[in-house]
């Protein structure tokens, strides 16, 4: 949900630099890069209907994002890619570690740890977020739901909410992801938070679509 350079066009920007300043989600997850106008088709949620077993994002939050994509490649490798967590560093540049706090497969309940680069804003330092999510609704195949805090020095994000589907189309799967994000610090300056989000979204479905397309 976070990193990456400022520009007037995210999804241009080089794989370097994404590293560089690196993507919560939480949701968390997240990977951010702060940049950019967002557009506002992609500002405000995608439907009232997005859901992973009856449950979505977080209605009432000011700090929301959503983006979608296809990927020509198979249901079983996204989904894979998408929930081994503790394999996100060797595909996504902006998560700098990523480790599983129970064993097991990835199901409702399941903890994980990671953590992104923030870069700064005029109100906040750059920093390193750690973030900690906790998987609410998860559906094989189908859909995840995760939630939790991001926190660095100088920044807090209280929670993010993030859910990712997956649906089979023709010519590859229609992957959809939203994020809302809660707190003080970032409602503050909800225009800069939403570019954050949004940035840090739309280069993990550039990383998540390439990798999968490989």
């Amino acid at each position: 949900m976070f990193s990456h350079s400022p520009s007037n066009s995210p999804t241009q920007q080089p794989r370097r630099s994404r590293a560089g300043l690196a993507a919560v989600t939480v949701a968390l997850a997240v990977t951010g890069v702060l940049a950019g106008t967002v557009p506002a088709a992609q500002a405000t949620p995608h439907s009232a209907t997005s859901r992973c077993g009856g449950r979505g994002v977080d209605e009432n939050a000011v700090i929301r994002y959503e983006s979608d994509v296809v990927i020509k490649a198979p249901l079983s490798r996204i989904w894979k890619l998408q929930t081994d967590v503790e394999r996100w560093p060797s595909w996504q540049p902006p998560v700098t570690s990523a480790e599983r706090l129970d064993p097991g497969r990835l199901k409702p309940g399941s903890r994980f740890h990671w953590t992104t680069p923030a870069p700064a804003t005029p109100t906040t330092p750059a920093t390193t977020l750690s973030i900690t999510s906790t998987v609410q609704e998860l559906r094989r195949h189908h859909c995840v739901l995760w939630s939790g805090p991001a926190i660095g020095e100088g920044l807090r994000i209280d929670e993010g909410v993030h859910l990712w589907t997956f649906e089979k189309v023709r010519g590859g799967v229609h992957v959809h992801t939203e994020e809302t994000w809660t707190g003080d610090q970032v409602e503050a300056d909800v225009p800069t938070a939403t570019a954050a989000l949004g940035a840090g979204l739309e280069a993990w479905l550039r990383d998540l679509k390439a990798t999968a397309e490989r």
